[in-house]
């Protein structure tokens, strides 16, 4: 009996140091198992936060994209505008150039008439000179006096 509770103390001691490894295993893994729970809770934790920065990112850039949006809008209306002005700028040009060039045509007429005028004048100026000086060489009588200081008139006595 003494060999039965020996056999049976050292089964109990043997559980005993089996159940000792047991538990210290579990709490190995226990300990271990907590360990990656706080490593992932902490990845957790901060993928959240690269998330929730990722996230107001997107909205930033989205935003700006819809002001960019915004502001293509206006410089293409901008620009529409603009192109219609320069398209009047254009026509009033053509405009402009065309008037300029019938005035310059007109100029050229005008002097080619002032010239012919001016010639005119000249070739009667000069007919008015010779009329003028065979008008004094009548208006002399013979012995050389004025008949027009004394009053009489040529060809009468």
């Amino acid at each position: 009996m003494k060999k039965v509770l020996l056999e049976m103390e050292d089964q109990k001691n043997s559980y005993e140091q089996k159940a000792k490894e047991s538990l210290q295993k579990v709490l190995e893994e226990k300990m271990s198992a907590e360990q990656q729970l706080q490593s992932t809770q902490r990845s957790l934790a901060l993928a959240e936060q690269k998330c929730e920065e990722w996230r107001s990112q997107y909205e930033a850039l989205k935003e700006a994209w819809r002001n960019l949006g915004t502001q293509h809008r206006e410089l293409e209306s901008q620009l529409h505008v603009l192109q219609s002005k320069l398209q009047g700028a254009d026509s009033r040009d053509l405009q402009m150039n065309q008037a300029l060039r019938l005035l310059e045509n007109e100029h050229q007429e005008l002097q080619a008439k002032i010239e012919h005028l001016q010639g005119d004048r000249d070739l009667h100026s000069s007919d008015t000179q010779h009329l003028q000086e065979a008008t004094w060489a009548m208006a002399l009588d013979a012995d050389g006096n004025d008949c027009y200081s004394t009053g009489s008139v040529p060809g009468q006595q």
